[in-house]
C-alpha cells in the first residue's frame, strides 16, 4: 500500500511539473477544455487558431499536432490528447474534483452526459447547420430555390423533431437538480455546455422559453468565474 501511495504522489508531482498546451479553435467546442481547466484552476498555456477565413474549417496545420487536425488538442503528460470527451476523462483521472465518486448514481449520469453531448445531441445539431447554410445567399441563385426547398423537408422530417425532443428531455432532466450528474458541477456538464449552447441559440429555432429549467441551467454556466474566464481568454463560443 505504501508503495502504491509513493508511486501515486510522485505521478501527481510529475503532473504539476509538465506544461499544459491547450490547442484552441476560435469560436468551437473546445471552449469547454478551456473551462474545465479553469474549473480546476490548473496552469495552462494557450495556444489559439484562426479558421480559416474561406471555409471556416481548421487550419491545415493543425494536423501537425495530431494527425485529424481536429480541435481541441492538449498537450498533457507527454501525450496529444484529442477528442472532448477523452481528454476531460483523462484530466479527471488525475484530478477527479469534476467526476462524482464511481459506483454512485452520480457517476452513472455524469458518465452518461459525457457521452450523450456527442453520441446523440450533436448530430442533429450539425444536421440544423448544415440545413441553415443551405438557405444563406452564399449558394448559387440558380439553385437557391432548390436548395432551400430540400433543407426545409430535412428539417421538418428530421432536425426540429429531434431537437424537440432533446429539449423536452433535457428541460426534464434539469426539473429538480442543478446539474445533470446532481448538485455538484461535474466534468460532464463541461461537455454538455457547447450543444447547449448551440440549442438554445437563435440558429437553432428552438423557444428557450419552452425550456425554462435547460436555459436557467445555462445561465448558471455562464456566470460561473471559470466560465467567464475562460471565454476571455479564449473568445466566443458559437460562430
Amino acid at each position: 500500500v505504501r508503495t502504491r501511495r509513493n508511486a501515486s504522489r510522485t505521478r501527481s508531482c510529475y503532473v504539476r511539473r509538465m506544461t499544459i498546451v491547450v490547442h484552441h479553435l476560435e469560436t468551437s467546442r473546445s471552449h469547454r477544455v478551456l473551462w474545465l481547466f479553469e474549473e480546476l484552476e490548473l496552469a495552462y498555456e494557450l495556444k489559439t487558431y484562426a479558421r480559416d477565413p474561406k471555409t471556416m474549417r481548421s487550419p491545415k496545420s493543425a494536423c501537425a499536432i495530431h494527425p485529424r487536425g481536429r480541435f481541441p488538442m492538449v498537450e498533457y503528460e507527454g501525450h496529444t490528447l484529442a477528442e472532448s470527451g477523452a481528454i476531460i476523462e483523462e484530466v479527471l483521472d488525475d484530478h477527479p474534483r469534476l467526476r462524482p465518486e464511481p459506483g454512485t448514481e452520480a457517476h452513472r449520469r455524469y458518465r452518461y452526459f459525457l457521452h450523450y453531448a456527442e453520441g446523440s445531441l450533436m448530430s442533429p445539431l450539425l444536421v440544423a447547420l448544415i440545413t441553415g447554410q443551405l438557405r444563406t445567399k452564399n449558394v448559387p441563385f440558380l439553385v437557391r430555390p432548390i436548395a432551400r426547398a430540400i433543407s426545409k423537408n430535412i428539417d421538418a422530417a428530421f432536425t426540429t423533431p429531434e431537437l424537440r425532443a432533446h429539449v423536452a428531455f433535457l428541460d426534464s432532466e434539469l426539473a429538480d437538480r442543478a446539474y445533470f450528474a446532481g448538485d455538484a458541477l461535474t466534468g460532464a456538464d463541461s461537455q454538455m455546455s457547447y450543444p447547449i449552447e448551440a440549442l438554445l441559440s437563435k440558429r437553432s429555432g428552438i423557444d428557450p422559453a419552452k425550456a425554462p429549467h435547460l436555459t436557467a441551467y445555462l445561465a448558471r454556466l455562464q456566470a460561473r468565474p471559470a466560465y467567464q474566464t475562460a471565454l476571455a481568454k479564449g473568445g466566443p463560443v458559437l460562430l
